[in-house]
């Protein structure tokens, strides 16, 4: 099974920007579809972000449109989260995923993600 390390968490103020690296330990991981999800407390997980292994695009969930960018750097086997404008509501454990399955924008928010990171701890203050 692939290793998939996040970093970049922290403790920020509204407005203030993170940006989240997931590093993975297989060079299979730069074929792999890419997705960002996040917890908070009392809450169930739900999808954030993810990137397809051409990179040609990348999905979001309403609620991070905008403020939230996902890239990939495939020579370096990692995948990015740039976050802007963070809000308190952003406050969560993120969690970097992949899959090896792909699909098309509507279907990357639904697909098999088997290989999970640790989680990241993210706290946005008012």
């Amino acid at each position: 099974q692939v290793q998939l390390v996040e970093s970049g968490g922290g403790l920020v103020q509204a407005g203030d920007s993170l940006r989240f690296s997931c590093a993975a330990s297989a060079r299979t991981f730069s074929r792999y579809t890419k997705g960002w999800f996040r917890q908070a407390p009392g809450k169930e997980r739900e999808f954030v972000a993810a990137i397809t292994t051409s990179a040609s695009y990348g999905y979001y969930a309403d609620s991070v449109k905008g403020r939230f960018t996902i890239s990939r750097d495939n020579a370096k086997n990692t995948v990015y989260l740039q976050m802007n404008n963070l809000k308190p509501e952003d406050t969560a454990v993120y969690f970097c995923a992949s899959t090896s399955y792909t699909g098309g924008t509507s279907t990357l928010a639904v697909l098999p993600y088997n290989y999970w990171g640790r989680g990241t701890q993210v706290t946005v203050s008012s």
